[in-house]
């Protein structure tokens, strides 16, 4: 995440602010500029002298997107196809955390280049959320054709650190899902040809029945000695799942590089520079996810980071990072 500051007054500004606690100033996020901008009366001028207008779902979700039209919504807001019912308190009080954790999901896609169009632009190839309350019906998480469907109960941290238990799993996030979800969508938008290939020779052959995948992961669990080929016990499932959790955790690691540069807690150029995304795993990420994780063991939490990153994982990465620079 890139480090803001108010135009107005130079105060340090957090991406989801609208409002900043140093000088007061109303703010909007600008995709246009990639930047945290003052607005008055919701309305933003650019340089350009064109005129822009906050999200209209400012009180509902907390969204400070900017849009082109007055009353209307920007892509973020766009690309969420349904929502809670205004009736439905318990959803809605999950919604606004998972319209953020979206948001950080669209900067940061934007921010590497790739293609984000709502399905309500493009239906064959369009990207659309489901954001849907648990409370009196179960939702799966998931993706299909373009349509991703989260859970909004993981917006409460006591329900994830149920599942996370229940499930054995050392990070539960709904950023996390959020990502992984992505993770889906791209596997089936960028990878053509002989790329898929490549893919089987990474990740196994994903037309091998995922049902069956899905029965004999819950009965028998990961196999032994999983940890010297994958990034975690869940992508042992099925190549799908191996890729969504590759492809999550290369977000994880360009996010979390691109935040401690810009807070000056190490030096790197643009991560699109290297040619090898397993150069940038060995030489800045495990350093830092090592002294991150003594950071939190100094203050008595658990290791921000727990995973390992053996070679054949350190090669499915760069394989997602290769989709990434082709896509651009």
């Amino acid at each position: 995440m890139k480090a803001f500051r108010c135009r107005v007054c130079h105060n340090a500004l957090y991406f989801e602010n609208s409002r900043c606690v140093s000088c007061g100033s109303r703010l909007g996020y600008s995709r246009a500029e990639r930047a945290i901008v003052p607005v008055q009366d919701g309305r933003y001028v650019d340089s350009g002298g064109d005129t822009w207008h906050v999200c209209r779902n400012l009180r509902l979700s907390g969204c400070t997107w900017l849009t082109r039209h007055e009353g209307g919504q920007c892509l973020s807001c766009d690309l969420t196809r349904t929502r809670p019912s205004d009736d439905d308190a318990e959803g809605m009080a999950a919604y606004p955390p998972a319209e953020r954790a979206k948001r950080q999901l669209v900067f940061q896609l934007e921010g590497l280049g790739l293609p984000v169009v709502p399905k309500s632009v493009d239906e064959d190839d369009g990207l659309a959320f489901d954001l849907l309350s648990s409370a009196d019906e179960n939702v799966t998480i998931g993706h299909a054709n373009g349509v991703i469907t989260i859970d909004l109960a993981e917006s409460r941290g006591s329900h994830r650190e149920r599942l996370r238990e229940q499930l054995g799993e050392p990070y539960r996030t709904m950023l996390g899902h959020f990502r992984h979800e992505s993770g889906h969508y791209f596997d089936w938008q960028l990878v053509r040809g002989h790329q898929r290939t490549v893919y089987r020779s990474l990740f196994g052959d994903e037309s091998s029945s995922y049902q069956e995948a899905l029965d004999r992961h819950y009965e028998h669990g990961a196999p032994a000695g999983w940890e010297a080929t994958h990034i975690s016990a869940y992508a042992t499932m099925h190549p799908f799942e191996d890729f969504a959790e590759t492809w999550a955790h290369y977000l994880h690691i360009c996010d979390t590089i691109e935040t401690a540069s810009e807070y000056g807690l190490t030096t790197v150029g643009a991560l699109g520079s290297f040619s090898h995304f397993g150069d940038v795993v060995a030489g800045i990420w495990i350093p830092l996810s090592v002294a991150l994780n003594m950071i939190n063991r100094s203050m008595g939490h658990d290791d921000l980071y727990p995973f390992v990153m053996p070679a054949p994982v350190r090669d499915k990465l760069d394989f997602v990072a290769s989709l990434v620079r082709s896509s651009r």
